[in-house]
């Protein structure tokens, strides 16, 4: 049988994509007679990203292209968990949190978006310190940025960065974690309609999954983009189609059909999670809805219990092969390839199909033989909505549309309960027979007209909608109202309510005056902050501190040298605010720096604090020292001057960091200890420190050189040390103060050696330190 021909027909395919996104469209199109188009002259669109706002205006019936206005909703990192979590939060009100309904939307992490949640995900990591994070750009795709963050605390103030929890018990592939890759179709929106694809793929990351090696992306990440540099493994991409993996659970006694039931039920969710938001914006976009559709790439991570997790939803999933033929690239051609051909034509791009039926009918035998052409046309995609009994689902939508409603009374072969509503976020102002509503979620204010009101009233009081549009007719005194309009005015007037929140479907389990917002989660109640004493180098500092993370946080760098005091023993001189992008530090009326992140806070504070020991005649030194058992010291010099606890040391002394300079009477130059806090995990040194010691050697990594400490000369040791001078005012040194580190720097031991300093470059450095310390004989004499 020859294919249908569709002479003068064109299909348009842009974005940002590779040649090889366009083999399959153009392999299912043009054997019809379809020929290449612009952004002019199209019929039919595929476009990788989202299309000009104009294009939207311009799809029909007969133009088709592959997206809605809205779909973010979805394919937005924080969009997605935001679309989840107020579907779940709206179930809880009216459900009950321990509702089974409430129970099926236990699938998606917690998440937090950059900056606005960043104190909301400090106080969630203080309350759980066990918990690991995974960090996300919010709209990128190919894995770009992704990683796991070893501490929360580090994660960007900048904007589009989401922080999610990290799924810690992934199940695993000969060891390997993998996410499975579901094609699922949104191929109406009104009803709505949804299908996923029969195959799709595990893809597994190309190193063993290691819960410790947080940094390695081979064995955290399994995106094939990323896996692909991996030129350590003998597979780095690997894909196992769906059909095969079904088949390996079976093999090892799983229950296959069970996670795919709970996949199916996943996406559906999803699905209903997202389309308010794309009922609306395609409205506002004015497109006709019948000439979108969307294919979506759902990857869904399966923990070590078979519970399948959603971790994003892909805007135009890729369609080349990333595989190799002999790790699944022919199976990935054969089953992209497949994909494109049974879309094409489900959403009938061909023309095939009979006349679509009108984007507002509510005649539900209509409804019900459009859906059913559509299946039949289906090929591998299996629907998922409208499911079979369709009650599973009606209760998730804010309220379902009239077209919902009749398509799954036509499935069901029966009449369905009518949605009736309750009040959720809303005050009611009632002035003189006059009603205006403020949603206490949004903000918004309405002030409704008197049919409005009317169907507010009826709606609040438990009458079903068609009720209220047979009461609408019967209140039409001396005028004549069309049943059909009146029908459509109400499920609209409700519709936009429900989805602004004022209104929800009532649950069994909790009567309309009962329902009470119920949090997503427990609210995490942090270590509240307070006003603290600050001791460090003989010198101490009051400190408020506005946030308990940040007082945590604090307490973990300074140990004992941070102690309470009573609100009213002092007025601060140091205050550490909140803001709604990090943190600011603040002295007396002085803004110091802003826009710190937890993990800034207190190597910033270190920063000032060393400016504040140093004096006119003492510099201070940003250094670490390490300190032998005789009382010398060896300054130690990062390449980046950033963590000075990196440097392996002997056993047998103490390591700290910062040094102030004094040169004594007698022109020998010592060192007085600051006791400093390495870092946030080791803290200050448990050992008392001498108050000063005499420096016999400066020791530095270099970007490059050799392993083993390597002699240098005093000029190249004082352009390693002038960069970590703090001086009180922030003023560069004398020309005398440089002539007299010069040489002294000529009469001691100075060293560099190249980075990292592990393994036997660090059995190197402990020996040069114990001999230099146990080779000098005292103080050393400098000039003048």
């Amino acid at each position: 049988m020859s294919e249908q021909r569709a002479p003068g027909r064109r299909f348009w395919l842009s974005g940002r994509r590779d040649a090889e996104q366009d083999r399959f469209f153009r392999e299912a199109l043009e054997p019809r007679g379809w020929q290449p188009g612009d952004e002019r002259d199209w019929d039919t669109a595929w476009v990788t990203g989202m299309p000009e706002p104009a294009q939207f205006r311009r799809v029909s019936p007969r133009r088709k292209i592959n997206h809605f206005p809205g779909n973010a909703a979805l394919t937005v990192k924080s969009r997605l968990h935001d679309s989840l979590a107020t579907l779940r939060e709206r179930i809880h009100d009216a459900h009950g949190a321990d509702s089974e309904l409430a129970r099926r939307l236990d699938f998606f992490p917690r998440a937090y978006v950059m900056p606005g949640d960043y104190h909301a995900l400090q106080a969630a990591a203080e309350a759980d310190p066990t918990r690991r994070w995974i960090l996300k750009p919010t709209n990128a795709s190919k894995g770009k940025g992704v990683r796991v963050l070893r501490d929360v605390a580090e994660a960007p103030l900048a904007p589009d960065w989401l922080v999610q929890e990290y799924l810690a018990n992934p199940h695993t592939i000969r060891g390997h974690k993998y996410v499975l890759r579901l094609y699922v179709l949104i191929a109406s929106l009104e009803p709505l309609r949804v299908y996923r694809y029969r195959q799709g793929f595990a893809k597994l990351a190309s190193e063993p999954w290691d819960p410790e090696d947080a940094d390695n992306p081979y064995s955290q990440l399994t995106n094939p983009d990323i896996n692909a540099l991996n030129d350590r493994a003998e597979v780095p991409v690997e894909f196992i189609d769906l059909d095969r993996y079904r088949g390996w659970l079976l093999d090892r006694g799983h229950d296959a059909d069970r996670l795919f039931s709970r996949l199916d039920d996943l996406v559906a969710l999803t699905a209903i999670a997202g389309v308010d938001a794309m009922r609306r914006r395609t409205d506002r976009a004015g497109a006709d809805p019948r000439g979108c559709y969307e294919l979506l790439g759902l990857d869904c991570l399966v923990d070590d219990t078979l519970k399948p997790w959603i971790l994003e939803c892909n805007l135009s999933p890729s369609l080349g092969i990333c595989a190799a033929p002999e790790s699944g690239g022919r199976v990935e051609e054969a089953v992209k390839g497949g994909l494109v051909h049974d879309l094409v034509r489900l959403v009938d791009i061909p023309g095939d199909a009979a006349d679509p039926v009108a984007a507002a009918s509510s005649d539900s035998g209509l409804l019900m033989a459009e859906a059913e052409a559509e299946h039949a046309r289906a090929g591998g995609f299996e629907r998922l909505l409208p499911a079979t009994q369709p009650m599973r689902y009606l209760p998730y939508f804010s309220l379902p549309s009239l077209a919902d409603l009749r398509l799954a009374e036509a499935v069901a072969g029966a009449p369905l309960p009518q949605p009736h509503l309750q009040r959720r976020q809303v005050a009611e102002l009632v002035e003189d027979d006059r009603l205006a509503l403020y949603a206490t979620r949004t903000g918004h204010y309405y002030r409704p007209n008197d049919t409005a009101a009317l169907i507010w009233l009826l709606a609040t009081e438990g009458v079903a909608p068609e009720a209220i549009a047979e009461a609408l007719v019967e209140a039409a005194s001396g005028t004549t109202v069309e049943p059909d309009k009146a029908r459509n005015e109400v499920w609209a007037t409700l519709g936009e309510w429900c989805r602004e929140g004022l209104l929800c479907q009532q649950g069994e389990a909790r009567p309309a005056s009962d329902a009470e917002p119920v949090p997503e989660a427990p609210a995490v109640t942090a270590v509240s902050g307070g006003v603290y004493r600050l001791a460090l180098a003989g010198r101490e500092w009051v400190l408020r501190i506005a946030s308990g993370s940040a007082q945590a946080r604090l307490a973990r760098w300074f140990g004992e040298s941070l102690m309470p005091l009573d609100e009213d023993a002092a007025t601060p001189a140091l205050r550490v605010l909140s803001d709604p992008a990090g943190y600011t530090l603040v002295e007396n009326d002085r803004v110091l720096a802003t826009r710190l992140t937890l993990a800034k806070l207190g190597p910033t504070l270190i920063a000032w604090l060393m400016r504040g020991l140093a004096d006119a005649a003492r510099p201070v030194v940003d250094a670490g020292l390490w300190i032998d058992a005789e009382g010398r010291g060896v300054l130690c010099l990062d390449g980046d001057a950033s963590e000075p606890a990196s440097w392996p040391v002997p056993a047998d002394g103490t390591f700290t960091r910062g040094v102030r300079l004094a040169w004594q009477g007698d022109a020998s130059l010592q060192a007085e200890p600051l006791g400093l806090p390495l870092s946030m995990e080791a803290g200050r040194p448990s050992a008392s420190l001498p108050p000063a010691i005499p420096i016999v050697g400066v020791l530095w990594q270099t970007g490059s050189g050799a392993r083993t400490p390597r002699a240098q000369s005093a000029l190249d040791a004082l352009g390693a040390l002038l960069p970590r001078i703090v001086t009180a005012d922030a003023s560069p040194l004398s020309a005398a103060a440089v002539a007299a580190l010069h040489d002294w720097l000529a009469g001691t031991a100075c060293a560099s050696v190249a980075p990292p300093v592990e393994g036997a470059a660090a059995g190197n450095v402990e020996n040069w330190l114990t001999k230099k310390a146990s080779d000098s004989d005292g103080p050393v004499k400098v000039a003048g």
